[in-house]
């Protein structure tokens, strides 16, 4: 295949709406960065991460050096935890207003990346917080410099215009996408990946494969975003299974980050629909919960769901995971079933039961699905209809495989 063609310690940008530094070593293009800054007259940054991984992944031993180089000023929040709250924002945006921050680095996989995203908003609206920007109550039009140190082959968010943040009181996790969300520049090193976790990688990697399904099946999918789903698919098809028996494994990596990054373009083009508005209440209510590892357990029943509208895109984008499907609306069933079967071969097992999740808590999983701000966009670009049956139905196919 013409993947083994390509040198992967050779970094190479990728423009879309930002500049992406993409390849073995892109770290390093950390000096080019804050070179630029330095051109803007930029000398205060905030970075934005979480407990460790900015340490453990061997990106701050790159970045702390060329800081200290050329004098820049930098103070560091490293409080983001998974499924990241409007509380940490506001803690993180307190101490980038008190310090005169006029940019932002994140550090991580897409929970830091996010807090940074919306951090960079609040630095320029000054009397504004966090639940005023995920309950949608402005429209912010503008932010400070953003870059993305990305540490995971999942979200896509170094890429893209969207961001998510949970309220807490009222297990929200509302999604937001601004053009003012993207970042200026963004990191993909695959070497500062190597030390993911077997549960990490499987759950990123769901992550990603999750977004191109969506986004080659909603209303506003094009021939674009499906194209990109394609190839994302063949590639974790083919290298997840390899890093899940070499971690280290530098090339299988660096596959599994360009399918990611695929991916964030793929939604960011052709949007989102039932997967992600319906993982988000089960990450709000148990906020310990992997974003993808949810969104893998709902997965399969939602490509039922859609299979008979979208049979023939589906057919033809998942094949290097079911390659007998015909495109028929008569296969849906077996359709997700086959896939479940994947997920469970590249260890993807949990359904709703295994989460903590019982029939009883449907109802209320559906009511936050109609509630939460913004849910009702994702929910508009499904190409069935969201009725609560078909929430209800979804939810409750989830609780247990649906495979033999």
């Amino acid at each position: 295949m013409w993947e083994l063609t390509v040198n992967p310690n050779k970094v190479f940008e990728l423009r879309c709406k930002n500049t992406t530094y993409f390849g073995v070593g892109a770290i390093h293009k950390i000096a080019d960065i804050l070179d630029n800054f330095k051109e803007h007259k930029i000398t205060k940054i905030l970075f934005v991460t979480g407990k460790g991984s900015y340490k453990v992944s061997g990106a701050w031993d790159i970045v702390k050096p060329a800081l200290d180089e050329r004098g820049f000023e930098y103070k560091l929040y490293d409080k983001v935890g998974p499924n990241p709250t409007v509380d940490m924002i506001d803690e993180a945006t307190k101490l980038g207003r008190e310090m005169g921050a006029e940019a932002i680095i994140s550090i991580g996989g897409g929970s830091p990346a996010d807090t940074a995203k919306s951090v960079s908003v609040l630095l320029k609206y000054t009397d504004k917080d966090a639940r005023q920007l995920y309950t949608l109550e402005f429209v912010p039009e503008e932010s400070v410099p953003l870059v993305v140190i990305n540490l995971t082959h999942g979200t896509g968010t170094e890429v893209d215009r969207f961001a998510v943040a949970t309220i807490p009181e009222k297990n929200y996790k509302p999604a937001i996408a601004y053009e003012c969300l993207y970042p200026r520049f963004a990191i993909d090193d695959p070497a500062l990946m190597k030390n993911l976790s077997r549960t990490q990688t499987i759950a990123v990697t769901v992550d990603a494969v999750n977004h191109v399904i969506e986004a080659a099946t909603t209303k506003a999918a094009s021939p674009y975003s499906i194209l990109t789903a394609k190839e994302t698919i063949r590639l974790v098809a083919r290298y997840l299974p390899i890093v899940l028996k070499d971690p280290e494994n530098l090339t299988a990596r660096y596959y599994l980050l360009y399918a990611s990054l695929l991916a964030g373009i793929s939604f960011d083009n052709g949007l989102l629909h039932l997967t992600h508005a319906l993982e988000h209440p089960l990450s709000a209510v148990k906020g310990d919960l992997s974003h993808g590892l949810g969104l893998g357990a709902i997965l399969p029943a939602v490509i039922e769901t859609i299979y008979p509208i979208e049979s023939e895109v589906l057919a033809d984008i998942l094949y290097p995971i079911v390659p007998d499907l015909q495109g028929l609306p008569a296969e849906a069933e077996y359709a997700a079933c086959r896939f479940e079967e994947w997920l469970f071969s590249v260890g993807c097992t949990e359904k709703l039961s295994d989460l903590g999740f019982t029939e009883e808590d449907i109802p209320k999983l559906v009511e936050l699905v109609k509630t939460t701000p913004s849910l009702d966009g994702l929910c508009a670009m499904s190409p069935v209809p969201a009725t609560d049956k078909v929430i209800t139905d979804i939810f409750t196919k989830s609780l247990t495989p649906m495979h033999a």
